[in-house]
């Protein structure tokens, strides 16, 4: 029996699973029916983003924290530079974040807060 070293197989499970975008190591993957990190964490958007720039940030981006690029992504995923220069992972140019207040995987407490802010369904 030949084994798969992690990477490959953790790729090949999640090519089942997700689109064919995801690089093997990525900062996100599909959950049910929305995107989250590899730990679980639910992936949101900003209405107030322009495509391929972000403008939460400061105490914003600290109740949002942005998402780091993991690896290389390939379309539709690709990295913004934020104001402070650190980058951020963006789906179809729009800029990723995380919430603060979600405290275990699966939570989705940010979803559409003040009608702004959405999970990304994927």
């Amino acid at each position: 029996m030949k084994l798969l070293p992690l990477s490959l197989l953790t790729l090949t499970l999640l090519s089942s699973a997700a689109p064919a975008a995801f690089a093997e190591e990525m900062a996100v993957k599909k959950a049910d029916d929305v995107l989250v990190t590899t730990k679980g964490m639910t992936v949101y958007t900003f209405d107030n983003d322009p495509a391929g720039k972000s403008v939460c940030n400061g105490p914003c981006a600290t109740a949002w924290p942005p998402v780091a690029p993991v690896g290389t992504p390939s379309a539709p995923f690709s990295v913004i530079k934020r104001d402070d220069g650190s980058a951020q992972l963006a789906l179809n140019g729009k800029p990723l974040y995380l919430f603060a207040s979600d405290k275990n995987p699966g939570d989705r407490n940010g979803d559409n807060f003040k009608n702004i802010w959405h999970v990304v369904k994927n």
